[in-house]
């Protein structure tokens, strides 16, 4: 005989223990190679959670998701189209599975090609997200195996190469099916550093070069306890009623329940680029709710809502329930209070009500803690008040958050004529933001190749003498102009004069064939020789790991105890130094501005994290400190669904 929900409820608070190793279980099962988690714990007193919320059963009390951490790619590669910096790799393993693979192309003469100071046998990995599917693009990273006598991968090739997960065991490697292919151009780490370092010089990425071949497979394990069709069914019903895809216009609910302990999950649209935030909306969604309860739980979170310290976890509750809550999110909106409106309007946003736009933008521009998921939901908003918002903050003094605001713009519409730019000889994506703040120039690390370009008129002053690679130099001439040459052996000089315009350089140099590297080579030159107007930031972005500290809370102050993570170099400029402050929201972190190659899931990313940002994140320059407060040890989701 099937138990009662009440009677598994009973069951399931009697046996924790058992039921968060069932949990574990489940959850490792799931993740299958999976290097980081995507939920962190937290301690149970602090969950937000009071007696009279525990009578709701929500869709949590028996399902964890499954399938969240990142699945490591790798392969051995040929690199091609060197200056003579590439090298013969010794006998190995590694070599005999690379001319294999050469072979498997129908390379003829393979060991002929390895020898050539043209190439390289390099080391490519790239990580696969949760819920990435097939055709995706991921950046891969490159790197020369130890012992290799290469000197420079810079100007190189990736040969297309096919990517597995691959184990070393007993000495022999192991490699399972192709999930992935990668090819494309290679940018050293050199070159964002703008540095002539070495061992810069023999690694670097391939931006968007790899491509996922799989789909990975999201879904809700039931808890080995409570597994059956009906419980399955039911938490499969309850999603549903929330979240649907529309397939040729019919509308498709996101739960799929394939077993009696597991349930296939689609994204639902407006969180593609917040999987976090998704998975734990619906843990909160209820089972089922009589009119009379859902009312009276409505009040009660409006009133924890308008608390501080249960705020995040209000908002994501009220998010749950769906349309029914917008009227007590909104009066979140009108709180003295920066945290509660940051929260009421990210929870509006996700359903699309245009007065969360405002609120967004003001947390985006003035507090660091916020602005990664606030650009992140005003991306998902399809009212124009998103797009005002958006486009004002492409004209604020951070530059993380006009960066940010500029990607937020062109994932919510591509085709918008004010972001969409254009592809400078097939080479990179690029593009100039007319703007009334200060002129600024960003390169991108990571996704695409791109350049953008905030202020039109940008000029160039006291340029002397320029390098865009090996066979490119600018110098100025009489009449204040300046003239591009392309030096090639054997071949005449090419030349090329044009107005002391940043617009014009980088058109220049692009038709003498230079490539994304080499541009990015002259604005370094330019920056430092004081000749660009404005600042050149590379990979400014906004970080989710950072921490709100609440002015009114009686913590030690900034005067007893400098916030954990800032950076003693205060003194560094704009564009280099480290982040003052780790500050960040208690909600999810949202995928829209991260590198998948960055972060603690990456074992070539370096340890000291201002050193191996390229370029340096500069310190954002609206950076006040505040006061710690509860909230940093704040986190909407419990300890035993941490995987």
């Amino acid at each position: 005989m099937t138990p009662s929900v009440s009677q598994i409820s009973t069951i399931r608070r009697a046996e924790p223990a058992l039921d968060r190793r069932l949990f574990l279980a489940l959850g490792l099962a799931g993740l299958g190679g999976c290097a980081m988690p995507l939920f962190r714990g937290q301690s149970p007193d602090l969950d937000g959670t009071t007696e009279d919320e525990k009578k709701a059963e929500v869709v949590g009390d028996y399902a964890r998701p499954v399938g969240l951490g990142t699945v490591k790619l790798e392969s051995i590669a040929l690199v091609t189209n060197l200056d003579n910096t590439g090298s013969d790799p010794p006998p190995s393993e590694q070599r005999q599975i690379l001319i294999g693979e050469m072979q498997s192309h129908e390379v003829r003469q393979a060991d002929k090609v390895l020898a050539s100071p043209t190439t390289s046998m390099v080391f490519v990995r790239t990580y696969l997200p949760p819920g990435v599917q097939k055709g995706d693009p991921v950046d891969v990273e490159v790197r020369i195996p130890l012992r290799s006598e290469t000197t420079s991968l810079r100007g190189g090739w990736l040969m297309q190469t096919r990517l597995r997960q691959m184990e070393v065991m007993g000495g022999t490697t192991l490699r399972g099916n192709i999930d992935g292919l990668a090819q494309g151009d290679v940018m050293v780490d050199a070159v964002f550093e703008g540095s002539t370092d070495k061992v810069l010089e023999t690694r670097g990425r391939v931006l968007g070069g790899g491509t996922s071949l799989i789909s990975r497979e999201l879904g809700m394990a039931i808890n080995k306890s409570d597994a059956s069709i009906r419980i399955s069914v039911l938490i499969g019903k309850a999603i549903n009623q929330r979240f649907f895809t529309l397939d040729s216009g019919v509308k498709k609910g996101v739960a799929n329940p394939e077993r009696d302990d597991f349930l296939g999950l689609t994204i639902a649209p407006r969180y593609r680029h917040n999987l976090g935030r998704y998975l734990q909306v619906i843990r909160n969604i209820p089972l089922r709710e009589n009119p009379v309860d859902r009312v009276e739980r409505l009040q009660l979170l409006e009133k924890k809502l308008l608390e501080p310290t249960s705020s995040a976890l209000a908002s994501l509750q009220l998010e749950a329930i769906g349309t029914e809550a917008i009227a007590p999110l909104k009066s979140g909106l009108r709180s003295s209070d920066a945290e509660v409106r940051f929260y009421s309007a990210e929870a509006l946003a996700y359903l699309d009500q245009p007065e969360a736009a405002a609120p967004l933008a003001e947390s985006a521009r003035n507090e660091s803690a916020f602005r990664w998921h606030a650009l992140t939901a005003l991306s998902t908003m399809t009212h124009v008040a998103a797009l005002d918002s958006l486009s004002d903050l492409l004209h604020v003094p951070s530059v993380e958050t006009r960066y940010g605001a500029f990607r937020a713009l062109r994932t919510r519409n591509p085709g918008d004529p004010t972001t969409r730019g254009e592809a400078l000889d097939k080479k990179f994506r690029y593009h100039i933001i007319p703007t009334t703040g200060e002129p600024l120039v960003h390169v991108s690390r990571s996704r695409v190749p791109e350049i953008v370009v905030f202020g039109h008129e940008q000029k160039l002053r006291n340029v002397k003498l320029l390098h865009a690679g090996k066979r490119i130099l600018i110098m100025p001439m009489e009449n204040g102009d300046l003239r591009a040459g392309r030096y090639d052996p054997g071949q005449d000089t090419v030349y090329e004069s044009f107005p002391a315009e940043l617009d014009k350089l980088i058109r220049t140099i692009v038709k003498m064939g230079g490539n994304y590297t080499e541009v990015i080579q002259c604005l370094q030159e330019a920056k430092q020789g004081g000749c660009l107007e404005g600042r050149l930031a590379v990979e400014a972005m906004p970080r989710p790991d950072r921490r709100y500290y609440r002015e009114d809370d009686p913590a030690e102050s900034p005067e007893d105890k400098s916030p954990e993570g800032e950076s003693p170099e205060t003194g560094s400029t704009p564009d280099s130094g480290t982040t003052l402050a780790d500050r960040r929201a208690s909600t999810p972190s949202p995928e829209l501005f991260r590198d998948n190659l960055r972060g603690p899931q990456s074992e070539l990313a370096a340890k000291d994290e201002s050193k191996a940002i390229p370029g340096g994140t500069y310190i954002d320059p609206d950076y006040v400190p505040k006061k710690p407060t509860v909230l940093d040890r704040l986190n909407p989701f419990p300890k035993k669904n941490d995987q």
